[in-house]
Formats: C-alpha cells, structure tokens, sequence
C-alpha cells in the first residue's frame, strides 16, 4: 500500500482533526487527578456552619486532608491517629481537614458525634473536591506541604502504608515555610 499527499480538498479536513484531537489530548490532561508536585486543589468543601473551607486558610502549613465516610471503618479509625499526629506537631505547624463524602445530613449527624476532635471536619457538597483530587474510594488522603503542593496521594491504603504516610508527614513539617 502506497500512500500519497493529501489532495487539497482533504487537507482542511486533516488540519481540524488534528486540531479536535489536540484539544481532547489538552483536555484529558488538565481532567487528570493531580499528584506529586502540583498545586493542591484549594477548595475542600464547607464546615458544619456552611462556610467555605479552603487550602488557603491554612497556608504555611503542613496539610493532611482526608476523605472519609461513616461506612468507612479505617477512615473512622485513622481519625483520632491524624488527630494525634496534628496535636503532636502542633496547630502552628499542622492542620488535618476530615473531609466528609456522605449527605449533608449524615455529615451533620456525624460531626456531632466528632466534635471532641479538634481537627477541622468539613463536607464535601456534590463530591467536588473529592473529584478535584482524583478520589475514587476510600479511604483516600493527601498530604500537602507548607508551599501548598501535594507531596503524595494515598488512594486505598491500610496499615502497610504508615512507614510511607509517616514520612511524607515529616518531609511536609521540615519545609521552609514560604516567604520566612
């Protein structure tokens, strides 16, 4: 088989093939869940009053953030160990966000129940932010260091993650704190 020079006629056909393409390519990437790296998606949901809570509140910080669910039996264990690991660290240098994937309802429900820890627990509306860091089961975490990007993504971890998930935390609280 022998191919040849498109005929004039077909070139424009080519170019926007190409160019659609080009753009779904473009499209995919920017979709892609981020990892390593990259700027931590700022948005994480609402607190038990309805407000926004955003990355941006906790900037200078080292940041776990954690999406969690009722059902979820680890997620409801590893709770009180990140907020032991936050009291450890102290406030100044950490911040755990609980972020809850369920109805508002059971978040309400739950919060109440939660409301001795002192982590912030917030509610994720519509899965937004779970989306946002490429979550699709639980349990799910992201580690985030003081500059605001993530260090690492756990996606279904257990037990035989803590060595990793203990030093990603003490990599993200030994950053520079940007501008100091």
């Amino acid at each position: 088989m022998r191919f040849s020079t498109p005929s004039n006629a077909l070139r424009p056909l080519l170019w926007a093939t190409l160019l659609v393409l080009s753009a779904l390519l473009a499209a995919s990437h920017t979709l892609a869940a981020p990892g390593a790296g990259d700027p931590a998606p700022p948005a994480l949901g609402t607190d038990i009053e309805g407000e926004p809570v955003n990355l941006s509140q906790y900037a200078g910080k080292a940041v776990i953030v954690t999406f969690w669910a009722t059902w979820c039996g680890y997620c409801l264990k590893e709770l009180p160990i990140l907020e032991n690991i936050q009291n450890k660290a102290g406030k100044k240098n950490m911040q755990v966000i609980a972020v809850n994937t369920e109805s508002r309802e059971v978040f309400r429900k739950a919060s109440r129940v939660l409301k001795t820890l002192s982590l912030m627990v917030a509610h994720d509306t519509g899965s937004k932010a779970f989306t946002a860091y490429g979550g699709s089961g639980l349990p799910h975490m992201a580690i985030i260091g003081r500059d605001g990007n993530i260090i690492r993504i756990y996606r279904g971890y257990d037990e035989s993650s803590l060595d990793g998930i203990v030093k990603d935390v003490n990599y993200a609280l030994q950053m520079a704190v940007p501008g100091e």
